[in-house]
């Protein structure tokens, strides 16, 4: 089976809860970063909630990516690694569900990886990590006749952060390039930048066709501060580049050209998947024969409606006649 977009990425049930700063406190964490956790600290963390009645949904950053590019009527496929457990059955359920193709085998001695994503009223988001399973992603996961049949592989930069994945990441890029398949890849996080700067810069020179990053991830790349000098020093060693720059909208960078997407003015509830969902409309867009500057405005309109809203995909789902629009800007 063909599909427009094979991500590979940490495979994380994400699991949204409204909180007061007193709680953060309580569980003594930093507001606004992602923290990484084991076992036991998680589950003393969700022990505060009940459980069934938050939101949950299959994700992690590619994930997320990959459900919006099913959900705006793409063909998707996803690989990561999940426990053998009630969280991973869930998470095959979620996305199959979305009609995204994802064929994995279950680990019995890990649990599923989570993400708690405690949101706080001024919109921000705290999000603790327990990798659980999804570390175990290796290149054996990575299946060739899928990246064959791709138009793209997509690679989330929070893989880099193990040695199992990374490895894998970098047999997904090996096979696309031989396969002659675009590749994308996003980088994730403003830390993982500064923990491989030099790698990314490589990648961009090398297999990637695609480079997705915020302003903040822009300007730590490249050492600038203005965001078209941002793009532009990164526009001269990839060949694409999506920058976001929060409610300013984007920048896209293609073919020698800046195109400057505009942002949609909403009241932000949660800021969870933001940058996931402009990756997906993008993807799905240059995919599915829209312009670059369509796919940009797709994506921009989809980010503002899922940070409107608690969790990272869209409750209220863009109609036929909506996605018409998008051909004709």
């Amino acid at each position: 089976m063909s599909h427009d977009v094979y991500a590979v990425g940490n495979a994380l049930v994400d699991i949204q809860a409204q909180v007061d700063d007193a709680l953060l406190t309580k569980l003594a964490f930093d507001k606004g970063i992602m923290t990484l956790v084991d076992d036991d600290r998680q589950a003393s963390v969700l022990s505060n909630f009940d459980l069934p009645s938050l939101h949950r949904c299959a994700g992690g950053s590619a994930a997320n990516t990959i459900a919006a590019v099913a959900d705006f009527g793409g063909k998707a496929a996803f690989v990561g690694k999940i426990g053998d457990d009630d969280t991973g059955k869930f998470f095959l359920e979620d996305l199959r569900n979305l009609g995204v193709t994802i064929d994995v085998d279950p680990l019995p001695d890990a649990p599923t990886g989570t993400c708690a994503v405690l949101i706080t009223d001024d919109a921000q988001r705290t999000m603790l990590t327990n990798l659980g399973a999804s570390a175990k992603l290796s290149e054996v996961d990575i299946d060739e006749a899928a990246i064959q049949n791709a138009k793209y592989v997509y690679i989330e930069g929070y893989l880099f952060t193990g040695e199992d994945t990374k490895a894998a990441a970098y047999r997904a890029m090996d096979l696309a390039v031989k396969n002659n398949i675009k590749i994308a890849f996003t980088a994730s996080d403003p830390f993982l930048v500064n923990m491989m700067r030099e790698e990314i810069w490589d990648m961009i020179r090398g297999p990637v066709d695609l480079f997705f990053c915020n302003e903040e991830e822009a300007r730590s790349l490249t050492g600038l501060e203005d965001p078209i000098a941002c793009a532009n020093k990164i526009h001269e060693s990839a060949e694409n580049v999506a920058m976001t720059l929060g409610e300013k909208g984007s920048i896209l960078m293609h073919g020698g050209e800046a195109i400057p997407i505009e942002g949609v003015s909403v009241k932000a509830i949660d800021t969870t998947g933001a940058g996931d969902m402009y990756a997906g409309g993008i993807l799905y867009g240059i995919t599915n024969g829209l312009t670059w500057h369509q796919s940009g405005h797709l994506a921009s309109h989809a980010a503002a409606r899922v940070v409107a809203q608690l969790g990272a995909r869209l409750a209220n789902k863009f109609t036929t006649d909506e996605m018409k629009q998008f051909t004709t800007v």
